[in-house]
C-alpha cells in the first residue's frame, strides 16, 4: 500500500500451531498470496459435491507467518503511525475468529518486552518522533473505548476524578468539520510514553474477558484505543495546525457455538458479537459496491463508530487473524473472504489543517501595521501632511469639536479633511448637536403651548389594572389557569408588610433564627420557615466536638465496626454511621426535610384555592358573555349590572393576592429543596471519608503485600539493560500494584458472584 494513496491495506497473519495443515493452507513465495485446498466430503451426496468449490486463492498486501512482533508492527502500522504525525487520520484493525491471535497482535503481553504489540510500539512511536520534529509542538490525548453489548463504556473513567459516567450518558454524534466522535468519552492529556502505558494498562484491566473451549482469556467485547494528535508550528506567525486520530481497534471475534460450547452470559455476548460483526461485513459490501448510495453505518454502534475509518477521511490497515488448523477453514475462509472485500474499498485520506484565529488575528494585526507605515512613508516622498491612523486621543476629538461648534455658528468656512478617522468623528459630532436641537425645540414647544403635563404622563408607562379594561377583561383572564407543578417562580415584593412581620414571629426556634429567615429577612413578602438547617449551621454544630473526637478516632469505638476484617456492607456501616458520627448531620437532614414536606403540602392546599378562584372568575366572566349574547340577540345592547362587574374585580383582586402568596411558597421550596440536597451531599461525603478510613485495608499493608508479589514476578523476569524498555517496565509494575490492590480490596461476595459468571478476571468495574 502506498502512503495516503486510499487503498486498504489488508494483512493476513498465521497463528502459530503444532497441527498446522500444509496441505490444506499454501502461503506462495511471493509473501502476497494463500491458496487455500479444501477436500470435499464424501459423505455428502453427489449432486451437492458438484457445486463446492475446491480451491481459494487470496491476494492480499501481506502474509504474516511466523514473524516476530516488531517486524508486524513496522509492515503493518509504522507508516499509518507516521502519517498521524503529519496530519493524516489512521486505523488499524484486527479482525478474525476467537483466539486466533487479535488481541495478542493488537496489545501483545504484559510480561515480556519483546512480545508487546502493536499499541505499545506505536505509543513509542509517537513520543520518539515528537522529540526529533522540533520545529512543531506536539498535543497527545488519550481514549479508550470498549462497545459491549451494544453498550458503549469507557475504560478509563475509573481514573476521573468525578463521578462515573453512565453508559446512557455516551452517545455517537457527527459533526461536518469534526467527523464521527463520542460525545461524553474522557479524554486524557498525556506527556510521556510512561503515561500512556500506565492508561493502556489500565484501560486492559477493565475489559470484559471469559473462558470458552477456544481460548480461555477471549475478549467480549470490541475495544478503540484512539491517540488524538495536535501539531503547531514554533514560529508565531504561522497560524496553521493539523489535528490527526491514530485509532487502534481489537474486534471481539467471531464465534461458532457448537465449537466453544458458551452458555448463559457469554451465549447471550456471542449473539452481540457475531450481530455487530455481521453489520459490519454488510457495511463492507456496500462500501465495495459502487453502484449503492446508502451505506448502513447507523445499525450498529460499531460501525457508526468506525464510518470516517471504513469509508472515510483515514489511511485505513486491517489485519486478518487466522488459525492453521485444518479443523478451523471454515472460519479461515470467511475471515479471508471478509478481507478480500475490505481489499475494495477506497477511502479518501487528507490532512485536517486547521486556522488558529488567535494566531491569525496577530498575523493580520501585523499586516496592517506594515501597510500603515507604507502609507506613511508615501506620504512622506509626496510632501503630504502626516497623517496618524491610531484612534483618535482625547484632544484631537475636542479639537474636531470645537472645529464643528465655530462652523455651525458661522466663524469658520471650512473644515480641512486629513484622514478618514477624522471625517467619522466630524459625523458623529453633528449628530450630537442635530439630537442637542431637537431638544431644544421640543423644550421650547412644551414650554409654550403647555405640553409638559401630556408629555409626563407619555413618558410615564401605563399599567393597566383589570378593573379599568371595560368589556374585554373577562376574557384575558383564561389565560392565568395555574398548575400543580412545582415550578420555580421569582419571589413576589408585593405582600403585605403585616403578613410577614406576623409570620416572622413564627421563625424562631428556641431563640435562634433558621438560615432562611436569615437570608430573607430583609425582603418583607416571603414568609418565613421553622428549623431550616443549612450545612454551614451543621459545621458550626460540629465544630466544638471535633477535639473531642479526634483523640477517639485512634482507637475505635465499640459502637462503630472500626476494623478492617468486619462483615458489615456498606448499607450497614452507612445505617450506623447516621446512628453515631453522622447523627447530628442526618437529624438536620430529616428537619430539613420535614420542613420541604410542610411546604409542599402547603403548596398544593394553595394550589387548589387558586384555581379555585379561577373556575369562580370563568364562570362569572361566562355570565357576562351570555348576558350580553342575550341582550344582543332581542336588537339591543347594554353592558351587564354593575353587580357582575364589582363581583369579578373582586375575584381578580383575591386571584392577584393568593397568586403572590404561591409565589412565595414556591421560593421557599426551592430554597428548602437546595439545604436538603446540600446536608444530603455533605452526609454522604462524611462517610464515604469515614468509610475509607476504617473499613479499608491500610496502605502499608497493601505496599507490603504487593511488594513481596512483585519481588516474586522480577525474580522470574529482569528488565534488559535498555532505556526504551524503561517506561514500559515502569507502567508494568505500576499495574500490578492496582491489580494486587483491588484483589485485596474485593469482598468474597463480588469474588464468588466474578468467579461464577466467568466473565471477569478482575474485581467489577
Amino acid at each position: 500500500m502506498k502512503a495516503h494513496s486510499g487503498e486498504v491495506g489488508v494483512y493476513v497473519r498465521i497463528r502459530p500451531t503444532a497441527n498446522f495443515s500444509q496441505d490444506i493452507i499454501e502461503c506462495l513465495p511471493d509473501g502476497q498470496t494463500v491458496n487455500i485446498h479444501h477436500k470435499k466430503d464424501t459423505k455428502k451426496p453427489l449432486c451437492s459435491r458438484k457445486i463446492q468449490r475446491s480451491s481459494w486463492s487470496f491476494r492480499l498486501e501481506g502474509v504474516l507467518q511466523d514473524v516476530s512482533q516488531e517486524e508486524v508492527y513496522t509492515r503493518v502500522c509504522r507508516r499509518v503511525v507516521l502519517g498521524a504525525l503529519d496530519g493524516y487520520n489512521g486505523t488499524v484493525l484486527c479482525f478474525g475468529q476467537t483466539g486466533a491471535g487479535k488481541t495478542y497482535t493488537m496489545t501483545g503481553s504484559t510480561e515480556s518486552y519483546k512480545q508487546r504489540g502493536i499499541i505499545p510500539r506505536a505509543i513509542q512511536e509517537v513520543f520518539q518522533e515528537v522529540q526529533k520534529r522540533t520545529e512543531h509542538t506536539f498535543s497527545v490525548y488519550l481514549s479508550y473505548l470498549e462497545i459491549y453489548n451494544e453498550t458503549l463504556v469507557d475504560l478509563l473513567a475509573s481514573l476521573q476524578s468525578s463521578a462515573h459516567p453512565s453508559p446512557r450518558s455516551m452517545v455517537i454524534s457527527e459533526e461536518p468539520g469534526r467527523g464521527v466522535f463520542i460525545r461524553g468519552l474522557s479524554l486524557h492529556p498525556i506527556h510521556s510514553e510512561e503515561e500512556a502505558l500506565n492508561l493502556l494498562f489500565e484501560g486492559e484491566m477493565n475489559r470484559v474477558i471469559g473462558s470458552h473451549a477456544l481460548n480461555r482469556n477471549s475478549s467480549r467485547s470490541h475495544c478503540i484505543f484512539t491517540l488524538h494528535l495536535e501539531s503547531r508550528s514554533r514560529t508565531l506567525s504561522d497560524a496553521k495546525y493539523y489535528t490527526s486520530k491514530l485509532n487502534l481497534v481489537d474486534l471481539a471475534g467471531s464465534e461458532r457455538l457448537g465449537k466453544t460450547g458458551s452458555e448463559g452470559q457469554m451465549f447471550k455476548e456471542a449473539m452481540y458479537i457475531n450481530k455487530s460483526l455481521s453489520f459490519l461485513e454488510q457495511a463492507i459490501l456496500a462500501l465495495a459496491d459502487r453502484r449503492r448510495d446508502h451505506v448502513p453505518f447507523r445499525q450498529t454502534k460499531l460501525t457508526h463508530a468506525l464510518k470516517d475509518s471504513l469509508g472515510g477521511n483515514c489511511n485505513t490497515v486491517l489485519v486478518a487473524n487466522i488459525y492453521g488448523e485444518a479443523s478451523q477453514i471454515e472460519e479461515t475462509l470467511s475471515t479471508l473472504r471478509f478481507a478480500s472485500r475490505m481489499k475494495c474499498i477506497r477511502t479518501n485520506p487528507a490532512v485536517n489543517e486547521h486556522m488558529d484565529p488567535a494566531a491569525q488575528i496577530k498575523k493580520l494585526k501585523k499586516a496592517v501595521q506594515m501597510l500603515k507605515e507604507e502609507l506613511s512613508f508615501g506620504n512622506t516622498l509626496v510632501d503630504r501632511p502626516s497623517v496618524l491612523y491610531d484612534p483618535l486621543s482625547e484632544a484631537q476629538l475636542a479639537e474636531i469639536d470645537s472645529q464643528v461648534q465655530k462652523y455651525l455658528e458661522g466663524s469658520l468656512k471650512e473644515i480641512s479633511i486629513i484622514s478618514v478617522s477624522q471625517v467619522r468623528a466630524l459625523f458623529a459630532k453633528f449628530k450630537l448637536a442635530v439630537q442637542g436641537q431637537e431638544q431644544k425645540v421640543n423644550a421650547r414647544l412644551r414650554q409654550t403651548y403647555n405640553l409638559g403635563e401630556e408629555n409626563q404622563r407619555a413618558d410615564t408607562p401605563a399599567i393597566k389594572e383589570w378593573d379599568t379594561r371595560g368589556s374585554t377583561e373577562e376574557d384575558e383572564a383564561g389565560s392565568f389557569e395555574v398548575s400543580h407543578k412545582n415550578t420555580q417562580r421569582p419571589s413576589s415584593t408585593r405582600a403585605k408588610t403585616k403578613k410577614s412581620k406576623d409570620k416572622q414571629s413564627q421563625s424562631k426556634r428556641q431563640g435562634e433564627e433558621s438560615p432562611l429567615s436569615k437570608k430573607r429577612s430583609d425582603s418583607a413578602s416571603k414568609p418565613k420557615l421553622n428549623s431550616v438547617q443549612s450545612p454551614e449551621r451543621e459545621q458550626e454544630l460540629q465544630e466544638p466536638d471535633t477535639e473531642s473526637q479526634e483523640p477517639q478516632e485512634s482507637q475505635p469505638n465499640g459502637k462503630e465496626p472500626f476494623h478492617p476484617d468486619s462483615t458489615l456492607t456498606k448499607a450497614e456501616a452507612f445505617d450506623d454511621f447516621k446512628m453515631g458520627r453522622g447523627s447530628k448531620l442526618n437529624r438536620i437532614l430529616q428537619e430539613n426535610k420535614a420542613v420541604l414536606l410542610e411546604r409542599r403540602s402547603l403548596h398544593w392546599q394553595l394550589t387548589d384555592k387558586v384555581n379555585a378562584v379561577k373556575r369562580e372568575i370563568d364562570c362569572t366572566a361566562a355570565t357576562m358573555q351570555q348576558y350580553r349574547e342575550t341582550r344582543g340577540g332581542q336588537g339591543r345592547y347594554s353592558e351587564p349590572d354593575d353587580t357582575l362587574l364589582n363581583q369579578l374585580r373582586e375575584l381578580k383582586a383575591l386571584y392577584r393576592q393568593r397568586y403572590e402568596v404561591l409565589n412565595d411558597i414556591k421560593a421557599e421550596i426551592n430554597y428548602c429543596q437546595h439545604l436538603v440536597d446540600q446536608c444530603r451531599v455533605r452526609l454522604l461525603s462524611e462517610f464515604e471519608k469515614w468509610y475509607k478510613k476504617y473499613f479499608l485495608v491500610p496502605e502499608e499493608d497493601l505496599e507490603t503485600s504487593m511488594d513481596n508479589t512483585l519481588d516474586q514476578c522480577d525474580d522470574n523476569q529482569l528488565p534488559p539493560e535498555s532505556s526504551s524498555s524503561e517506561s514500559f517496565h515502569n507502567a508494568r509494575y505500576r499495574m500490578l500494584r492496582r491489580r494486587n490492590t483491588r484483589s485485596l480490596c474485593v469482598t468474597p461476595e463480588q469474588r464468588s458472584s466474578s468467579s461464577g459468571s466467568g466473565q471477569r478476571t478482575l474485581p467489577p468495574r
